[in-house]
């Protein structure tokens, strides 16, 4: 495979494991629920690279479906490169703006996507994909980037949105009426459900029930006969029934043996009508495995125009809005009808105007779907426009024309702001101490490589979660005269309880037990703060 050469390459490769885990301040004045909870959808305030760094404890490897709409890199966006990057050159780029005249605006934006591209792919599941809006200044180096994060054999298909239906008044050579999704799998051989589900056209056809309906739903009838000019001797055949032949004027769509095989299945439903039989087949809306019929989605997408996402957000949060053009929901909806289904968790690490959660909660309304949405904006309108958006489309606005945001979407929303970062070497210190809960979700993802669960923690017992391997243990509080006087001592290790099939990772600021008795218990211990980096695997 071709690899793609810039400036700042060889620096960000692998900036992404150099980021450190940030805390995730909870809002409760911000956020529209009755608890503020990281399993709840999220609305995050804060550096991209960093929140979603900061997402990987809970997330890694549960995402289904990545939207994201990233600076198209115009020259007239005014976006920085922020990242601090360990480089003389990417120093210098540090908090300027990007416009034309920048000879290495192309640079800075291959710099800035790569890391953040390396840590989405981490959050999805094997099955996953992610969506990345773009128009012509970047697709080019952008599908060249992405062959190289997620592997050129995980492309799927480049979708060309007609974004306008008309204009060009400013255009010089072309009116350019088109953007595009590039869409890429995590692994191209799990994506197997990449398909449209039926539309509400369709299924109002599907109205009829037999003895299959529990497994297979109901069916609607389709003909058998097939008035295609392709002629084939073998599917021209008499069919029996009621002692006669039946015969097709062209030919039938099956087989010989399949139709006789539906026939004595009773999946045939034949009349005459006029003196002339009919051969219909049972067409179940679920197949023989029980996945939904559905429909492949086509590489144009047409009819949903960028003035329908002005005109929504204008009328979600009146006509004094400044933002530049805001994605239509109802894109985004038919990008995460391909994938996403049931309690499915969706990112959008560039939330902007908060277009994604609006689609995923009119989804979720649409077909009963519980789906979650995890949305991160770096600029100061995180509150007054994603997240006001947001609490919007939830409670609803009386003066709106669409009735279902008129009596409100439903839902609920949790806002973080992006905290420092879990210094482990500023324990020793008493600077900036991270709270039990974020100490301890830091701790169990970095030594497991799984899921927190923060349900599972008790503080009292000192557990904070059970791994494939371990249960785990940490003696901490934001206290450095705690610390200082905190070991694991012979009680301690008892009141642990009675080991069962697993051993016990136990992570405190010193221990005054020898190794011997450590293994005679099954204890295997970490010395905070620094021994925690040995146990990453």
């Amino acid at each position: 495979m071709a690899g793609l050469n810039f400036k700042g390459k060889s620096f960000v490769q692998n900036h992404h494991l150099l980021v450190k885990h940030h805390q995730l301040i909870p809002r409760k004045d911000k956020s529209l629920t009755d608890k503020v909870s990281l399993r709840d959808n999220l609305i995050i305030h804060g550096d991209n690279l960093k929140a979603l760094k900061a997402l990987l404890p809970m997330y890694a490897g549960k995402v289904k479906c990545i939207y994201i709409d990233p600076p198209y890199n115009t020259g007239n966006e005014g976006w920085r490169y922020n990242d601090n990057v360990n480089s003389p050159m990417m120093q210098e780029w540090l908090g300027k703006v990007v416009d034309k005249e920048d000879l290495t605006r192309h640079d800075k934006w291959l710099c800035m996507m790569m890391p953040r591209l390396r840590v989405l792919r981490e959050l999805l599941t094997d099955d996953g994909a992610i969506f990345v809006s773009i128009d012509d200044n970047e697709v080019h180096r952008l599908r060249c980037l992405m062959d190289e994060v997620f592997g050129d054999e995980n492309f799927v298909a480049m979708f060309v949105w007609k974004k306008s239906y008309g204009g060009g008044a400013k255009s010089n050579y072309v009116v350019g009426t088109h953007e595009y999704v590039l869409l890429y799998a995590r692994q191209f051989e799990y994506l197997a459900h990449f398909r449209l589900p039926p539309s509400k056209d369709v299924l109002k056809y599907y109205k009829f029930e037999d003895k299959w309906a529990k497994e297979r739903g109901p069916y609607r009838l389709q003909p058998l006969a097939t008035t295609s000019m392709d002629e084939r001797p073998n599917l021209r055949y008499p069919v029996p029934y009621q002692g006669e032949e039946i015969w097709p004027e062209k030919q039938w769509q099956w087989a010989k043996d399949r139709t006789l095989d539906a026939l004595a299945n009773d999946e045939l439903v034949i009349k005459k009508i006029k003196g002339k039989w009919t051969v219909n087949y049972k067409q179940y809306l679920k197949d023989e495995e029980g996945l939904e019929r559905s429909a492949k989605p086509f590489s144009i997408i047409e009819g949903i125009y960028t003035q329908h996402g002005t005109n929504e957000l204008r009328e979600l949060l009146g006509t004094d809005v400044d933002f530049t053009f805001p994605k239509p929901s109802s894109l985004i909806a038919y990008l995460l009808r391909i994938l996403t289904r049931g309690s499915d968790i969706i990112i959008d690490s560039h939330a902007g105007s908060g277009t994604t959660a609006h689609a995923v909660l009119a989804l979720n309304r649409e077909d009963g779907g519980n789906r979650r949405f995890a949305l991160v904006e770096c600029e100061d309108y995180a509150d007054s426009v994603t997240a006001e958006r947001v609490r919007r489309v939830i409670r609803g606005v009386p003066d709106a024309k669409d009735e279902t945001l008129r009596t409100g979407l439903g839902g609920s929303f949790s806002y973080f702001d992006l905290g420092p970062p879990i210094e482990m070497e500023n324990i020793l210190t008493g600077d900036n101490f991270p709270s039990y809960a974020e100490l301890a979700r830091y701790i169990f993802y970095t030594v497991t490589g799984e899921e927190f669960d923060p349900e599972a923690v008790d503080e009292m017992r000192h557990f904070i979660g059970e791994s494939k391997e371990h249960l785990v243990y940490l003696f901490y509080k934001p206290d450095i005269e705690y610390l200082k006087s905190t070991a694991l001592t012979l009680d301690r290790a008892k009141a642990l309880g009675p080991y069962r099939s697993k051993r016990r990772l136990v992570l405190a600021p010193t221990k005054y037990l020898d190794p011997e008795y450590l293994d005679e218990m099954r204890i295997d211990f970490a010395q905070l703060p620094f021994e925690i980096y040995q146990l990453v695997t």
